[in-house]
């Protein structure tokens, strides 16, 4: 008889990688991507598309927008 607890491996079950929809690389799914939706555990389902590095990239891109148009161009009477 075979002993599948020797030959399945808890990997084996899980998704370890993921394509970056930004970037397109496949990185490391448990660290390289934000865990989005933590209520649903450590499922793949739970963590973002897109890998930290691109994330931070975009939050950057979009903050320096949103301070440019903050910031009141005064009239130069």
């Amino acid at each position: 008889m075979m002993d599948l607890n020797n030959q399945i491996n808890l990997e084996h079950l899980l998704f370890v990688d993921r394509q970056c929809r930004s970037c397109n690389k496949i990185k490391n799914l448990l660290e390289d991507y934000y865990l989005t939706r933590k209520d649903r555990g450590y499922f793949p389902s739970a963590y973002s598309y897109e890998c930290k590095e691109c994330t931070v990239k975009r939050v950057i891109k979009n903050r320096k927008k949103i301070n440019d148009l903050a910031v009141p161009e005064y009239p130069d009477w």
